[in-house]
Formats: structure tokens, sequence, C-alpha cells
């Protein structure tokens, strides 16, 4: 490897990722609950839209939050 450009100046902004968490996959098992309930049991479908919304809400408000965190330039 060559040696970098004298004239480059150096890095300065960070990539931001968001920090591990279960949520999507909950999310994923709420949809399929909701699904499944559509044809077996009216309870499977209450259920699964509840984890849903909670997964969705929380989701939503963690992005909020790690948005309201970042530099602004």
């Amino acid at each position: 490897m060559s040696a970098p450009d004298p004239d480059t100046p150096p890095v300065s902004e960070e990539i931001h990722l968001p920090a591990p968490t279960v949520v999507p996959a909950l999310t994923a098992v709420g949809i399929t609950l909701t699904l499944v309930g559509f044809t077996t049991f009216i309870e499977f479908t209450i259920i699964g839209a509840l984890i849903t919304l909670g997964c969705v809400v929380s989701w939503i408000k963690t992005a909020r939050a790690e948005t309201d965190e970042l530099p602004l330039d």
C-alpha cells in the first residue's frame, strides 16, 4: 500500500450504527401471530396486533432518540 496523500484531510465523520435490539424480531413475531390468527383463533390476532403495535412504537421512539443525539453537521 502506498502512503496517504499529505493533502488529504483526516476523516472527521463517524458512521452511526444503531444499538443491537430484539425489536425487529419481536415485530416479525407479532405480524406472524396476527396473520396466523386470521386463519385460526382471534386471540392470536389480538395478541399479535398488540405485540406489533408495542414494538413499532418502541422502535420509533428509539429511532427518534438516536436521531436527536446525532451531530447537526
